[in-house]
């Protein structure tokens, strides 16, 4: 069994790579503005599958024949008060959200899905993260950097926003991105192992 990831995430793919795996990159068209995130799990985990789905179906299209491989798709969500914290729209925005963030606890929510041969299965992770109490000095100056601009949660963890962090309870993975330890356990099942910790990924 090969696997695939069904994600263009590069934090993604720098974990599965620095874990030692030997894994292919594709993705497809998917609506993510099909899914619902009014409850932020089952939403995420259905934006994961279909990711994945969608990465199998362009792969089946250009007459790639699917039945060794399991796709991997994820997704990530910021959760504050059980409303779902996108990425911003612009600096303002990016503002509000940390504002509403500083000095409280939120939730980040990762979705997981494996599509292989025999059906599917999916899961998610919820890691709290507290934040410190920040100033209208400090916000100014991360945004400053143009890191929240792109990230949901207008923060980064893995990034500069990781000194805004106070703790966390939970997988500090599962907020950059992918619940490694988790993913490392259910890909065993398929018989899925890293390699020997090499920087390389193939691509199909």
């Amino acid at each position: 069994m090969k696997l695939v990831l069904a994600s263009g995430s590069p934090r993604r793919r720098e974990l599965l790579t620095e874990y030692g795996y030997d894994f292919s990159v594709r993705t497809g068209g998917f609506d993510e503005s099909r899914v619902s995130l009014e409850d932020p799990a089952a939403g995420v985990a259905e934006l994961a599958l279909g990711k994945a789905e969608a990465a199998r179906e362009t792969l089946r299209a250009e007459g790639v024949q699917t039945d060794d491989l399991l796709f991997l798709g994820s997704d990530t969500v910021v959760v504050k008060n059980g409303l779902v914290l996108g990425k911003p729209e612009d600096e303002a925005d990016a503002f509000r959200m940390l504002r509403a963030l500083s000095g409280q606890t939120h939730q980040v929510v990762t979705g997981v899905a494996l599509l292989h041969p025999d059906g599917d299965e999916t899961f998610t992770v919820t890691t709290d993260v507290e934040f410190y109490d920040l100033s209208d000095e400090e916000i100014r100056d991360y945004i400053a950097t143009g890191e929240p601009l792109d990230k949901a949660g207008a923060y980064g963890i893995q990034g500069l926003g990781g000194v805004l962090v106070r703790s966390i309870h939970g997988d500090y993975y599962t907020v950059v991105g992918l619940p490694l330890a988790e993913v490392v356990r259910r890909l065993r099942n398929y018989g899925i192992r890293p390699g020997s910790f090499t920087k390389n990924s193939t691509s199909v």
